[in-house]
């Protein structure tokens, strides 16, 4: 009965600081990729999924050995300028008169699914690519752990820091 009431206190403890302190431990472990296109014209919306097939193709190499997302970010920002070099090389040969811009910020992104993780709305880092004016629709996905580079081979084994410690708890009593 002792062990039942302690695991039933702690669990209460858990939630409620986790859904009432304003934490969000989940948004923090996820880089997103945000690519808006210039426009809603098919030849932009086409562009635009051209440079995400080339920024992937760019980025895969690399997601392969980063295993952190404060990695991932250092990463993309030494590799902010080359990004947007690439991008802008690719919409010059393309025939397109407008280039592109790569930074990193916090956005708001709704809810998506992927596959079996749904990621709730909310604000997230996120590595954004705006080509032309950014006024059309747009393609998101995620960088760290690398979602949408699922071609990378690597297998990610996500682990919960509060099951560890409710776990670690148990073993002492």
């Amino acid at each position: 009965m002792k062990k039942f009431c302690i695991t039933f206190l702690a669990l209460t403890i858990i939630f409620l600081s986790l859904n009432f302190c304003g934490c969000d431990l989940q948004k923090k472990e996820y880089l997103r990729i945000h690519i808006r296109a210039n426009s809603n014209l098919r030849v932009d919306q086409d562009i635009k999924m051209e440079v995400k097939d080339l920024l992937v193709e760019f980025l895969t190499p690399y997601l392969v050995d980063i295993h952190s997302k404060e990695k991932a970010i250092s990463f993309l920002k030494s590799n902010l300028k080359k990004m947007e070099e690439l991008t802008n090389e690719f919409l010059t040969k393309s025939g397109f008169n407008y280039s592109s811009k790569v930074l990193l910020r916090s956005e708001k992104f709704p809810t998506r699914i992927y596959g079996n993780l749904t990621l709730e709305e909310g604000i997230y880092d996120a590595l954004i690519v705006e080509l032309g004016s950014a006024e059309g629709n747009n393609w998101w996905c995620v960088v760290y752990p690398p979602l949408c580079f699922v071609n990378c081979g690597t297998n990610y084994v996500y682990k919960s820091k509060i099951l560890e410690i409710i776990n670690n708890f148990f073993k002492k009593i």
